[in-house]
């Protein structure tokens, strides 16, 4: 199946830049139907976790179309194959998932509901796909459950491994959730946050969930949903590493074909609004729950299956980065001093897409280590420790990973006793206190 990918693009050996479209000749990743409907170009744009290195600096980047097409069979929205997976997850991938709180405090929270929701002991077992660093399932070991992890990339399940945690270093698909299963990894309960989006063959990797899935197990998978970055203008939670953008309607679809059944649905605030599916087989002893009609009627009002309300979005996002130009045109006039705060895969979309560098923030601090020291793609912004925001005492900061705003100004709260501001991007910029 080709989605306009590698054949589509050529390589400028001179600046390292990337030409060439993903728009011509493609088709849904899902059902293989013409993808004419487009919901955002957003030009090119480096790969968002891509962060360079200090040694780094000044030579070429490679930059890649970043466009979203959305089916008008199924209706999933997706984005065109401008890499390869494993060019994407590499072993020196950045995100670990424990550097956030707030995301901590999510996972335990659903290790706990699903214990007591679906009647979890030491004799179950628990498959997380994408498990990370193990942020998830060290609740549930824990507690006593058997559980496994599957993950991508080295780095983070070195990290799960120091946890006690089994992990293999693998990309879900059909044939290795047959293998697994195979090893006596059928589980009462399969858990993949974040992750659907994430895999170019989405058909593939629901197999392979569906493959390792006991006749009466669940499994769930949280993703963001279409309908909240619609709504939300969140036009920077677009990237490379983001295959996918799933709606209710979508997803039925998709769960489907590979003889699976969502049953239920949860709203999540996760990711500036995001959807949890409860999935299990076709055939399984659990009756549709009231959840699905619910947010399948706000879809079908928003307009998710009608082409004219993903086309219309684009005039939607360019107001939010005219205000977000005008806003620090305006505080920069004033010679006021502005920072970042964050070094997240949408802060890559954002400043490259608005043309943010170092003429708008001196620069940017993260707490995990493996990105200080670095600098955003594209922009150049350098990215430091955060406790440069005390020794500098900016005006204003700019909070890119916009989601975790509470968190961010509990932790920063310092930044007033100087009369410091937030800025916060999305949907509209604005100044907090």
């Amino acid at each position: 199946m080709n989605i306009g990918g590698a054949a589509a693009i050529q390589s400028d050996p001179e600046t390292g830049s990337v030409t060439g479209t993903a728009q011509g000749g493609a088709t849904c990743r899902h059902c293989d139907a013409p993808l004419d409907i487009v919901l955002a170009d957003l030009g090119h744009s480096p790969v968002a976790n891509d962060m360079i290195p200090n040694d780094r600096i000044g030579e070429p980047e490679a930059t890649y179309p970043l466009a979203v097409r959305v089916c008008g069979q199924c209706w999933l929205a997706q984005a065109g194959d401008v890499l390869p997976a494993d060019a994407l997850f590499r072993a020196d991938y950045t995100y670990f998932s424990s550097h956030s709180t707030t995301w901590l405090a999510h996972a335990r929270a659903y290790v706990d509901m699903a214990i007591e929701r679906f009647g979890l002991t030491a004799d179950s077992k628990v498959v997380e796909v994408a498990c990370n660093d193990g942020y998830l399932l060290q609740y549930v070991k824990a507690a006593g459950i058997p559980c496994f992890g599957v993950e991508p990339t080295a780095g983070p399940a070195e990290m799960a491994r120091r946890l006690g945690i089994d992990v293999d270093v693998e990309f879900m698909t059909e044939a290795y959730g047959k293998s697994l299963a195979a090893r006596g990894w059928q589980a009462d309960l399969v858990t993949a946050n974040n992750v659907l989006a994430h895999v170019p063959d989405i058909n593939d990797f629901v197999r392979g969930i569906a493959a390792i899935l006991k006749p009466e197990g669940v499994a769930t998978f949280e993703v963001q949903h279409l309908l909240r970055l619609m709504q939300g203008r969140q036009f920077d939670t677009i990237y490379h590493e983001h295959f996918s953008y799933l709606s209710l309607i979508a997803a039925e679809r998709l769960f489907d074909a590979a003889g699976l059944r969502v049953f239920a649905v949860d709203n999540l605030p996760t990711h500036g609004g995001s959807v949890r599916f409860f999935v299990c087989r076709k055939d399984a002893a659990r009756p549709n729950e009231i959840s699905l009609e619910a947010m399948r009627g706000e879809e079908l009002e928003y307009g998710l299956d009608n082409p004219a309300t993903y086309r219309a979005w684009r005039a939607d996002i360019l107001q939010t980065k005219f205000a977000l130009l005008e806003l620090l045109l305006d505080l920069k006039k004033q010679g006021k001093t502005i920072v970042g705060y964050g070094a997240p895969a949408k802060g890559v979309t954002l400043l490259n897409y608005c043309g943010v560098d170092r003429d708008f923030i001196d620069y940017t601090v993260d707490r995990a280590p493996s990105k200080q020291g670095c600098y955003f793609p594209g922009v150049g912004v350098p990215i430091l420790d955060p406790g440069e925001i005390l020794n500098t005492r900016p005006d204003y900061v700019l909070i890119l990973p916009w989601n975790l705003k509470d968190e961010i100004k509990e932790q920063m709260a310092a930044v007033r006793d100087w009369g410091g501001k937030f800025i916060v991007p999305v949907p509209k910029a604005q100044i907090e206190d």
